[in-house]
């Protein structure tokens, strides 16, 4: 076990044990930082949550003061700065795109006028293109592609809580938004506009009968934006889902554009 853990679970537990556990919590956030820890991690079963640490990220807000940090020429007034080192990290980020202290970015990732928090990790080859964001503690596989507009959410507590997952090699068109720990699989597709809650009904409707998925995207499916009748006591209204219409084919890998990869359905990116 990491020494750290029992002084974070104190502190998280009885605020009074907090200022004997700071200098593990800063450690934790600089490990979190240079990616030496994950708030979560793949296994053989999945992915492991490391519920410590994403306590250590909230106690570090409590103990960070406020204070004016300058970038160039931007100023900001908050708790916690921006990351530095990005050129000895291979990193590339556009003005004025942001990545929290806290967060990872692997070598080659490139991040437009986006945002990245703290706990966020984000693969090695992957583009947060412009406006989009990764919330808090969010995990974005490597060769990832984050359209223009896409709002990947954050899930800092309970802590137990599983966040954001983006698997390797996975395209999300612009303006879709996937939030409360959805899990989209290796080398998925999301049409423009898709919206994926923990609730979001997730329709099989290549086969014969629906099958429906929620949290979860399966490998390699290629979903697009839909609705389904819902009847209540005034009417029946359309609600929203989301509909699985087929799996990405052997010849759209992961270096073919997402208008390619949803061209075979016709639908657009």
């Amino acid at each position: 076990m990491d020494p750290r853990r029992p002084l974070i679970e104190a502190a998280w537990s009885d605020p009074d044990r907090l200022p004997a556990a700071r200098e593990a919590v800063h450690s934790v956030v600089a490990d979190l930082d240079r990616g030496a820890l994950r708030v979560a991690s793949p296994d053989d079963d999945g992915w492991v949550v490391h519920e410590w640490i994403k306590q250590a990220i909230v106690l570090f807000f409590r103990i960070a003061e406020m204070r004016v940090l300058e970038a160039g020429p931007f100023e900001y007034h908050d708790k916690i700065p921006t990351k530095s080192g990005l050129a000895a990290a291979g990193v590339r980020v556009v003005p004025p795109g942001t990545a929290r202290y806290g967060s990872f970015l692997e070598r080659g990732v490139i991040l437009m006028p986006g945002y990245v928090n703290i706990g966020a990790w984000v693969g090695a080859g992957t583009m947060v293109d412009t406006w989009a964001t990764v919330g808090s503690c969010a995990q974005i596989g490597r060769d990832v592609h984050l359209a223009g507009g896409v709002g990947i959410g954050g899930v800092l507590e309970p802590p137990s809580a599983r966040p954001v997952i983006i698997e390797d090699g996975a395209f999300v068109g612009s303006r879709c938004v996937v939030v409360e720990g959805v899990l989209v699989g290796r080398e998925a597709v999301l049409g423009a506009n898709t919206v994926l809650t923990a609730s979001t009904p997730i329709i099989d409707v290549t086969g014969p009968e629906e099958v429906v998925h929620r949290g979860a995207v399966p490998p390699r499916a290629v979903v697009v934006p839909g609705t389904r009748p819902k009847t209540f006591p005034a009417g029946t209204y359309h609600l929203p889902c989301a509909l699985i219409i087929g799996q990405r084919s052997e010849s759209t890998d992961r270096k073919t554009s997402l208008n390619a990869a949803l061209r075979d359905f016709d639908v657009q990116g």
